[in-house]
């Protein structure tokens, strides 16, 4: 069985810093650092979810578009700022694609790509899974 943690709920924003406002007010301190993810033409801010030491906290995702024809741009577009996606870590992403595929779930990547933070990434088509765009990220270099 592979194992699984929430990781981050990635949420679509017109104005990253517009959109860590509510964030910062609840005490969550963003990351320093912003990162551009060209693939995908999205900029995303990190904001941890706990400051507890003892393991990797999940986190919010600010995912703004480097422009209107991105992914994250027609998101916008069509439905507004708000949750785009739920991504959990698994510990390894191939085998969770070979599960996912041979129970008939519709997956998007069935080749995991790069991602944010260096992670291997594979999206979940939301007919599979009740209408919620799942990200599956797995720490680490490609293969």
């Amino acid at each position: 069985m592979v194992s699984i943690r929430l990781d981050h709920i990635g949420i679509a924003v017109s104005d990253l810093s517009e959109g860590e406002k509510f964030w910062k007010l609840m005490g969550m301190v963003p990351e320093e650092e912003d990162e551009l993810v060209q693939d995908q033409g999205v900029i995303t801010r990190f904001i941890p979810i706990s400051n507890e030491k003892l393991q990797q906290p999940a986190m919010i995702e600010l995912l703004y578009p480097t422009g209107p024809e991105t992914p994250i741009g027609k998101f916008i577009s069509k439905r507004g700022v708000g949750i785009q996606q739920i991504c959990f870590e698994v510990d390894d992403i191939d085998a969770m694609i070979e599960l996912l595929t041979e129970n008939n779930i519709v997956m998007i990547d069935k080749v995991p790509r790069l991602g944010s933070k260096n992670c291997r990434i594979a999206f979940v088509h939301p007919k599979s899974t009740g209408g919620v765009l799942v990200e599956l990220s797995q720490k680490g270099k490609p293969k």
